[in-house]
């Protein structure tokens, strides 16, 4: 099976590593995988993996995208790909587009996904579009029947897929650690609390803050770690955060690691993972990987992180917005042995690839 994705770029993110692990996947089990995006600094580990790599502008959400129509329709004329499978709203109108321009009997299966709870508009339908539609959570497919005209049976739920291989309990890599301290010597010996994800407001990375001014006032020896990159545009957050720090005196005991290609490593080395966005998200798919690696995990009962905890870890859930009780959570959570997590069938790599098959099978017999 010859499987072409599009998406903006391949840069941090959630969508992105999906991409990659998935596009690994493929080629493991010898499909023919092939990438189109606007480039970014994954695209060598997309290579490496034995996808191909088509640039094409398509990230931008303008007017002047739609002149990407024609070059996007003239690569599924000479790609031919049995299955071409968008993750993004502006790359699907451009893909649409040119698919709907070629002869019926010539066109590929189209399979779009719902990463998350788009805005309800015209822009946005257009990943209704697909034959075949990917929900990564329950309450996911839940927004797309409630928003779009849309047949139950065309929406598929497959959450994102922890590899357990990279991600599983295990001690820290050794000569990893020593390097890690070296570059981080007042990190040696904490008792260390994680916030993963990229710099954004709704991430949750003030209450974080606000969370660790508690916590620090009755356990000294945490500290804490923000772990992410602030996307273009987005410094000025880091600015801020970086001040709340100083104003609370903080500044000695939270620690802002950037964009990081050890998140694995990281995992084992935290003693509690942190999930704070301050509004639903689609899934949460840093519960899933530090449970995995065997570290427990509190994060605000909301959305699709918290369908996903709830099967996996409940005893992490917490009050939304509340961050007295998060603190307080996340306190319980390091003086209590956690229990072994072993995750469901359902978020480990393999079962969202086989599910994702499937449903590329699904459409393709209805072309």
């Amino acid at each position: 099976m010859k499987v072409l994705q599009v998406l903006p770029a391949l840069h941090s993110g959630g969508v992105e590593r999906g991409t990659l692990e998935f596009a690994a996947e493929l080629v493991k089990r010898g499909h023919q995988s092939l990438v189109i995006s606007s480039g970014g600094p994954k695209v060598a580990q997309l290579l490496d993996q034995g996808s191909t790599h088509i640039e094409l502008p398509v990230h931008r959400k303008a007017l002047s995208s739609f002149a990407q129509i024609l070059p996007m329709r003239r690569l599924l004329t000479e790609l031919q790909p049995d299955i071409v499978h968008v993750r993004s709203r502006m790359p699907a109108w451009i893909t649409w587009l040119a698919w709907k321009g070629m002869p019926a009997a010539r066109r590929p299966a189209l399979v779009s996904t719902f990463h998350g709870m788009y805005s309800v508009n015209p822009y946005s339908a257009v990943m209704a579009r697909a034959s075949r539609i990917i929900a990564v959570s329950e309450c996911v497919k839940q927004y797309v029947l409630d928003n779009y005209k849309v047949a139950d049976e065309r929406v598929t739920v497959i959450q994102r897929g922890v590899d357990i291989n990279a991600f599983c309990p295990r001690p820290p890599e050794t000569q990893w650690l020593a390097r890690f301290h070296e570059e981080h010597p007042r990190l040696a010996g904490k008792r260390l609390i994680m916030m993963p994800g990229r710099i954004s407001r709704w991430k949750g990375q003030t209450l974080f803050v606000n969370a660790m001014a508690q916590i620090l006032r009755q356990m000294p020896d945490a500290h804490g770690i923000i772990v992410g990159g602030a996307e273009p545009g987005k410094e000025h957050f880091l600015e801020e955060l970086e001040q709340q720090c100083r104003d609370l005196g903080l500044s000695n005991d939270i620690t802002f690691l950037g964009q990081r290609n050890d998140i694995n490593e990281l995992y084992l080395v935290a003693s509690v993972v942190c999930h704070m966005s301050t509004k639903p998200e689609p899934f949460g798919r840093t519960i899933t990987e530090a449970l995995a690696s065997g570290t427990p995990v509190a994060a605000f009962d909301r959305g699709g992180a918290a369908e996903t905890l709830r099967a996996c870890f409940p005893q992490g859930l917490v009050t939304p917005d509340d961050t007295s009780a998060f603190a307080e959570r996340v306190m319980a959570l390091l003086v209590t042995e956690p229990p072994p997590v072993e995750l469901p069938w359902r978020f480990q790599l393999q079962a969202q690839t086989e599910a994702t098959l499937a449903v590329y099978d699904q459409a393709l017999s209805e072309r």
